[in-house]
């Protein structure tokens, strides 16, 4: 018995006892036929609330998975300054509390208009811009057939832009100038996300044309950093002495490894606002029902990337991998991410079992390619994403041939707009430091405050 029927049981009950002497002198079987009236009666009551109720729960929630996002940065932000070598620690923190400050101005200005423009109805839905209340509701007020507060949405909505941005920072980590890095995050954030939102959770092309579907954002989020990591990447190239000429693999540990465990226990906790408030209402029992389900989901799916990471590394190197376990968690949670709510329990383990495979088989694959991922995002977030997108037919309404044209299209544009900005950056400014400022580090050469000034610079 769930809690929805709990509660229609109890609200029964409660009637049934204010009309005991009436039931008392009835025959048992006439009783019990006013006892199952009363709960089917009391069942549509108990799950109806007012307008206004509605609007506060719909907005507590967006407030609570927005805050709970938010958070996430912390988490990118702890995870990446583990990961990187001591000397460039100050600057990975600079980076992320930057990227997120410039996300939420360029989501004000330009990129909530351009995420959810009010496409005409038929129209392709590729591009627009929309108006936007730049100042919102005034104190006290509240249009509740909205079903939430505005400013409530925006909230919720740029945290979710501020996330892609933190992607591509931990990808291009220890060989990126700061100034050009904070441009690309002016575009990313201000151009590009927004308009790849916009294609469907924005009602455009990929929703209205292809039915795609994508609950909270394994593509539209993770893959999109994911696409603008590899191209970063790929056009920055690796950091010095990673790759030998001989094709040997350098590797660089990472400075602070229970730094970058705490980061992902906060991003593992962040995430249950990402997926659950992606519900997107909290107004009545089955939506309520939904978040929960949602949460053991997430939480499933997670818990399986750890134990298969564990489990592939014991297999293929006799030794268990910390940073693959990290990221084996987190490359659960994206894959889970496209559909949190349909899968069965079951489902979500596999769903997230396979996802936090995927950094095993593809970090090394990476390594031979000669892309550097400092932090192995791009197998976490474009991968995983990849691959919960395409799951979703398995469990919903969408199709196959519906995920691939929003893989393929997000790809192809997020790949274009994020070479265009790179090459241009490299051309006129420049992108990375010196060869002396890189092997003494950024947080000397760019920051000026090295966060382990008692450790030599190794």
């Amino acid at each position: 018995m769930n809690r929805k029927t709990l509660s229609y049981a109890a609200l029964a009950t409660g009637l049934v006892a204010l009309a005991q002497p009436a039931l008392a002198a009835a025959p048992v079987a006439e009783a019990a036929e006013a006892v199952a009236e009363v709960a089917e009666a009391a069942a549509p009551a108990a799950d109806a609330v007012s307008p206004g109720t509605a609007y506060i729960f719909n907005t507590l929630l967006f407030l609570i998975g927005g805050f709970l996002v938010m958070w996430m940065a912390a988490g990118f932000a702890m995870l990446e300054a583990g990961l990187v070598r001591a000397k460039n620690t100050s600057t990975q923190c600079i980076k992320n509390i930057g990227l997120y400050s410039i996300a939420g101005l360029m989501f004000w200005v330009i990129g909530y208009s351009i995420a959810y423009p009010g496409f005409a109805e038929g129209s392709l839905g590729l591009f627009g811009v929309g108006g936007f209340p730049y100042d919102m509701q005034g104190v006290g007020e509240a249009d509740t057939e909205t079903g939430y507060s505005v400013a409530s949405d925006w909230f919720f909505q740029m945290v979710f832009c501020a996330t892609t941005a933190s992607i591509v920072s931990g990808t291009v980590a220890e060989r990126v100038k700061i100034v050009p890095f904070f441009l690309f995050v002016v575009v990313l954030c201000g151009f590009i996300y927004p308009t790849v939102v916009s294609w469907e959770w924005g009602g455009g092309y990929l929703d209205s044309v292809h039915g795609f579907s994508d609950f909270a954002g394994s593509t539209l989020v993770h893959s999109t950093g994911g696409w603008a990591a590899l191209v970063g990447a790929l056009i920055i190239g690796p950091r010095l002495g990673r790759y030998g000429a001989d094709g040997k693999v350098n590797v660089f540990p990472g400075a602070n490894i229970p730094l970058a465990t705490l980061g992902t226990f906060i991003l593992w906790l962040g995430w249950f606002g990402f997926n659950g408030a992606s519900q997107l209402a909290m107004g009545t029992v089955g939506d309520v029902s939904d978040v929960s389900k949602i949460f053991v989901n997430t939480n499933m799916a997670a818990a399986a990337g750890v134990v298969v990471a564990i489990v592939a590394t014991l297999i293929r190197y006799k030794k268990a991998d910390i940073t693959m376990a990290l990221n084996g968690a987190l490359a659960g949670l994206v894959a889970i991410t496209a559909e949190p709510l349909a899968p069965t329990v079951t489902g979500a383990i596999i769903i997230g079992g396979i996802g936090g495979l995927l950094p095993v088989i593809f970090v090394p694959i990476l390594d031979k390619l000669k892309i550097d991922d400092v932090v192995g995002a791009i197998p976490v977030h474009l991968v995983a994403g990849i691959w919960g997108t395409m799951i979703v037919p398995l469990y919903g309404d969408a199709t196959y041939m519906g995920q691939l044209v929003g893989v393929l299209l997000t790809a192809v544009f997020v790949s274009i707009a994020s070479a265009i900005v790179w090459f241009a950056l490299k051309a006129t400014i420049g992108v990375r430091p010196s060869e002396e400022e890189e092997m003494s580090g950024l947080d000397h050469a760019e920051i000026g405050v090295e966060a382990y000034p008692e450790f030599a610079r190794t």
